[in-house]
């Protein structure tokens, strides 16, 4: 499992999203701040879990269907000798932990006296849509109402602004 997790976040391409989304977020994002993000540290590691599972979680059965290659669920389920759900609660709470480990960063953590606050709250943002995406399932691969409904609230529709 934790072979497959050390390919698996890194082909994900979910670190190289995070470190684009720094691009044009002004001056407070230096080349200091893409060395640091560069060198693996545990919020990005954390976000990075977390988007990894939920994907591997969520679109488990669509993807062996397909024959895709191994999951998280596969290794996880191979591994200990456990039935596939077994294996999802088991990746579930694994990323509850990446969460902690998020929230431990933001709040406990000495690094926001190194990386803007702006820097880490993109790092959280980019987490929490992945949340929304695969909260009701993969709403990456198979968009259905719960996504675009959240999508057309957040960009679309009015927000009332009454005093």
């Amino acid at each position: 499992m934790k072979e497959y997790m050390r390919n698996a976040v890194v082909s994900a391409g979910y670190i190289m999203l995070i470190v684009t989304s720094f691009v044009g977020m002004g001056d407070f994002v230096t080349p200091e701040i893409f060395n640091w993000a560069s060198n693996n540290p545990k919020i990005i590691d954390a976000s990075s879990i977390i988007a990894r599972l939920l994907n591997d979680v969520t679109s488990h059965k669509f993807e062996q269907e397909r024959g895709h290659c191994a999951s998280a669920v596969e290794c996880y389920m191979r591994e200990h000798a456990v039935s596939e759900e077994e294996a999802c609660r088991e990746l579930m709470k694994q990323v509850e932990n990446a969460w902690k480990d998020i929230n431990q960063e933001l709040i406990f953590s000495e690094i926001s006296k190194v990386v803007p606050r702006p820097v880490l709250t993109r790092i959280l943002n980019l987490t929490r849509v992945l949340d929304f995406i695969y909260k009701n399932g993969d709403g990456y691969t198979h968009v259905g109402k719960n996504t675009k409904d959240g999508i057309t609230s957040l960009l679309i529709d009015p927000i009332s602004a009454s005093y």
